[in-house]
Formats: structure tokens, sequence, C-alpha cells
């Protein structure tokens, strides 16, 4: 296969750190070794190795999405750097073929007693490109990043936010034919992801290769083409990105449960074998579920109102049969469940729950009871489970669940409890899926065809 058909090549990548007791050993280091093969004696080691990364082996062809997953320490984003080139390998190589921007960490790339404007253009020089091409391109660069007058000031007094819808926004707009990014996009908001993810889709559908690193491993399935799962420095599985992240999950899950299970995780598939080889593809990962629970898939934006007698308790996504989750297949039906503790009396009580967009748009919700109907009475001290049962209908993508406590207080109904984005959740595509737009309505499509002549 020709080299040419590949963005990126690494080979045996290996990456060593020399960790040293006491200061001391690092002087020790610089000259002992070098007196001791002056005059003909045995050298010895001050220092003890550690590898970041060993015998990483891999390709990405131009114009993939390939996600990197895999627990903190892992090697994920010292790869990354050997990548760029702001790390050097200790052994094996990576070929890189085209212009490559990287967000590799928060502010990298800026200087921080420059302005914002005077960064764009330190920036663009540092990926390659003239400052006639960067002030081309600055009106665009300024729109993304969405900070105003902020554009102006040092970005030492930046937030984090800022600092990387700024560093984002000149990463996009420089046309990289390689986009590498590391975990930094988890300091903006939701909304700025959502834009950003839009933005990296569109490169991508314009040809441009994109690697990245996400805690998200339910993106990574979402939008990859391929996925790679690093542990301990060591490349353990690379292939379609739902196998390979069940396999993940299913280690850490394994890990968390029995630490002397860690070591060879049940993944159902190939990867289980006890003697099968770090980095070897993994074609089919048996799956109990489309359904699984993604820890990185947190609500961040959760409003929880103030309580009038009562306190919502442990919202939560349940598989039919009891598995907790909150990524979903398509079309399938769930339960979204939580407890009521009252710490008063209520009457007339009625509980609720509503679905919403990245947007905040109501899809759509459901009640316990009609106003007419209402549950009569809770003591105080009363602990009530609320379920609903639902089915995602709507198309893929990133939900918020409510969950409201209403009564009779006074004159009017009104809040005794009620949390706003209670609970986070992605829907999976269907590749089988006919319907467009935000809701699938069930439409039953007939096509039929007559001779020009009838």
């Amino acid at each position: 296969m020709s080299c040419d058909e590949f963005a990126i090549q690494a080979e045996n990548v290996g990456k060593c750190y020399h960790l040293y007791e006491r200061p001391s050993d690092r002087l020790k280091q610089f000259f002992l070794p070098r007196l001791a093969r002056t005059i003909g004696l045995q050298e010895r080691q001050f220092f003890r190795e550690f590898w970041a990364l060993r015998n990483v082996t891999f390709q990405v062809r131009k114009g993939e999405q390939v996600g990197i997953v895999g627990r903190n320490g892992a090697g994920k984003s010292t790869l990354l750097q050997i990548i760029c080139g702001t790390l050097g390998a200790s052994e094996g190589q990576v070929q890189v073929n085209g212009r490559i921007a990287a967000l590799l960490e928060l502010g990298a790339g800026f200087n921080p007693e420059l302005t914002g404007a005077e960064n764009v253009f330190l920036n663009g020089a540092v990926l390659g490109v003239s400052r006639a091409e960067m002030e081309a391109r600055y009106d665009q660069v300024l729109a993304f990043a969405d900070i105003g007058s902020f554009i102006n000031q040092p970005v030492k007094n930046y937030s984090s936010g800022m600092y990387m819808r700024l560093a984002f926004a000149v990463a996009v707009h420089v046309e990289p034919e390689i986009l590498v990014v590391d975990e930094a996009l988890s300091v903006g908001d939701e909304a700025f992801q959502r834009k950003c993810n839009l933005k990296i889709q569109s490169l991508r559908e314009g040809g441009t290769t994109v690697l990245f690193v996400s805690h998200s491993a339910s993106h990574v399935i979402e939008v990859c083409n391929r996925a790679l799962w690093i542990d301990k420095g060591r490349l353990m599985a690379q292939g379609d990105p739902k196998p390979i992240v069940s396999a993940y999950h299913k280690m850490i899950y394994a890990a968390a449960a029995d630490p002397a299970k860690e070591e060879a995780p049940d993944s159902g598939g190939q990867a289980s074998q006890p003697d099968a080889e770090p980095g070897r593809s993994i074609e089919v990962v048996r799956a109990e579920d489309e359904a699984y629970l993604d820890p990185g898939l947190v609500s961040t934006t959760a409003v929880v109102y103030p309580s009038l007698g009562c306190q919502i308790v442990a919202p939560r996504l349940l598989t039919l049969d009891g598995r907790r989750v909150n990524v979903l297949a398509g079309g399938a039906e769930y339960v979204y469940a939580y407890e009521v503790h009252f710490d008063t009396a209520a009457a007339a009580v009625r509980f609720g729950m509503m679905i919403r967009t990245m947007r905040g748009l109501d899809l759509g919700g459901g009640v316990s009871t009609t106003a007419q109907r209402s549950h009569e009475y809770f003591a105080a001290g009363t602990v009530v489970e609320v379920r609903y049962r639902f089915r995602t209908a709507m198309e893929a993508g990133v939900y918020f669940l409510n969950a409201g406590v209403v009564s009779i207080v006074g004159d009017e109904e009104k809040y005794m409890a009620r949390i706003v984005d209670a609970v986070m959740f992605r829907v999976l595509s269907r590749p089988d899926r006919l319907a467009t737009g935000m809701v699938d309505f069930s439409i039953d499509p007939t096509v039929r065809a007559r001779s020009a002549a009838g």
C-alpha cells in the first residue's frame, strides 16, 4: 500500500523517561558513566526507566477520524505530542504527511504577555501560515472564537474557556491537513463543544484527517472511523470504534470490581485471549446491549431549584432489565427513574419529566397523572420512586433530562422540587433509520412507480 494513502504512520514508537530518586543522582548520571567509560570501569545507572509508550504501531489514512481511548496516564497525550513533533520518541519513528495543527494543552503556542489578536498571528506563524493569509482569515477566527473585546487583552487575563476558544479557532482556520486534538476541548461549555464538533465534522468532510483523545467514549463511537485503545503505554487494540470501546469499558469496570482482573479483561472477543498481542485489531466484541454507561458523559449544567418540601434524588437512565446506561440505541425503550424524598406532607402532587436538546429546546416529556387526578397525599418521610418508560425516537445526538415535582401551594400549582439538565445522555445513530429531522414519527413511506404511458 502506498505511503501517500496515509496521513500518519507510527512504527514501534516508544518513549522512555529517566526517573531519579534525588537531584544529586541526575548530576551523577551526567558525569560518572562517562568517567567509568574513560578509565575502563563498569558503568552504573543512577535512574530507573519508565516507559510511557512502548512498541506502538498504527497507521491513519488520509481523511479518517480516529479516536484514542484509555485511562489517565495510559500514554495518549505523550503519543499525540510525538506525532506533532513537540516531543521526541526514544525509539521507533513517526511519519506525518501534511500540514498539522494541534490542540495539545491549554495555551500551547500562545505568549501570555501578548494580546489575543497578536497571538492569532503568532500561532498562525507557528503553524506555517503567512501573516497575509492570517489577515485574510482573521475575521473568521474572531467570529468563531466569540470572545468580544477580550481579543485586545493579554491572554494571561483569559479564562481557560477563552483560551481554548481562541486556540481552537486558530487551529481550524489555518486549513490543516491533519488536526490533532487532546482533551483540551473539555474546558469549553457544551454549546461551544457542539460548535467545535460541527467544525471538525466539516473539516473531515473536506478531507482533513482528525486524530483526537476523548474521555467521552460514546463520542468516539459516533464520529470516528476507527479507534485506538492504549493502556500502560501499549497499544492494546485498534479497529472499529464500538468493539474497541466495549473492550476498554469491560476492562476498566472489571478492574474496579476486582483489580486482579485488570491484566486479563474479558472483552468477549479477540482481546480476551490470554496470548493476545497488544495492538492487534479487534473485529467483533460481543455486547449484551447496544446501550452502555459512559463515565465521561455527565451533565455539568444541572440547575437544582430551591426545595419547597421535597428532594429529587438519584435521577438515572436504565435499561428495561435495570442496568444503568447513558448511551442509548436509537429506537429502543428505556426507563428514566428518580426518587422523591418528602420532608413535609404534600397534597395534590404530580411528577414530571422533560427531554431537552443541547440548545435547550424542549422535545417532549410526560407527567405521572393529569391535574384533575393528581396524587392526593404524601406524608412527611415518604419516599416515592418515579419511573418513566420511553422510546428514543429522536435523531442521534446529546440530550438532557429534567425532573420535577409539583403540588398545590396556596392557591396555585408550584414546583416543590425541580432539576434542569439532571441527566445527560447520548443517542446513537441507526444505519437503518429512514426518518429525517429531529424526531422519528414512525413514518411508513410507500413508493409506487407506473409507466409514463399510464
